[in-house]
């Protein structure tokens, strides 16, 4: 199974999440689970597809606050035996989560500039000027320095991230990747999923172009025939 493809589940609720995952069957082996399945099922579904399925999971939390909470809450996350966990890029904050995550196999994954994110969103956050490029390459090298096992960016960044001597044996994991032809939706940097893998990302991730599709499984499919041979 090629679990180079991550589906996101960005679906209503646990009961729709498993439908897809049944759809999709052995096409697909890695899932994400977001904070908008939080509270309708979203760690009860992670449970039941990586236990009783066999699957992989990457949660997507992104969580944001100082040292002694996110160590708190990331420990708290670790029992459930998952795979991915995202945090933001903040050096105090990927160092928190590491101290939380410690024992476990739980990755810390360091988000960058979020995908939906051009330079006018950065000047409206008053996030410092310059090119958004050298912003996501400057995080992702801080996020790693601090100790993440990789980072989120998006598959226009991630040849940059790939060339950083930090990044050596980490993961870079691509948000924004749409198949040729799809609708950008609310992405703003994004490429193909043969691009973003090109490009060095380990891992890529689609959402709506999968389960928005008439059969999904097919889509999933297309998708992963695209892709560079591993």
């Amino acid at each position: 199974m090629d679990d180079r493809l991550i589906v996101a589940l960005d679906v209503p609720n646990a009961l729709a999440g498993l439908d897809l995952a049944q759809k999709l069957g052995d096409s697909v082996g890695f899932y994400k689970i977001g904070l908008g399945m939080l509270t309708g099922g979203g760690l009860a579904l992670a449970n039941e597809l990586k236990q009783d399925h066999g699957k992989r999971i990457f949660l997507d939390m992104k969580l944001f606050d100082i040292g002694a909470t996110v160590e708190a809450a990331v420990r708290g996350l670790a029992q459930f035996d998952l795979d991915f966990l995202t945090v933001h890029g903040d050096p105090h904050v990927v160092r928190a989560a590491k101290e939380g995550a410690a024992g476990s196999d739980l990755k810390i994954l360091g988000v960058t500039i979020l995908t939906s994110l051009d330079r006018g969103d950065l000047d409206l956050a008053m996030i410092q000027p310059g090119d958004m490029a050298e912003i996501v390459t400057t995080r992702a090298a801080r996020a790693l320095e601090a100790g993440a096992d990789g980072v989120i960016a998006s598959p226009r960044e991630a040849a940059l991230i790939r060339a950083l001597p930090q990044a050596r044996d980490r993961l870079i994991v691509t948000p924004g990747v749409r198949p040729a032809g799809s609708d950008s939706g609310d992405q703003k940097r994004i490429e193909t999923p043969a691009t973003a893998i090109s490009n060095g990302a380990d891992h890529i991730v689609v959402g709506r172009p999968v389960w928005q599709a008439a059969d999904p499984r097919s889509a999933a499919q297309q998708i992963l025939d695209s892709l560079p041979r591993a």
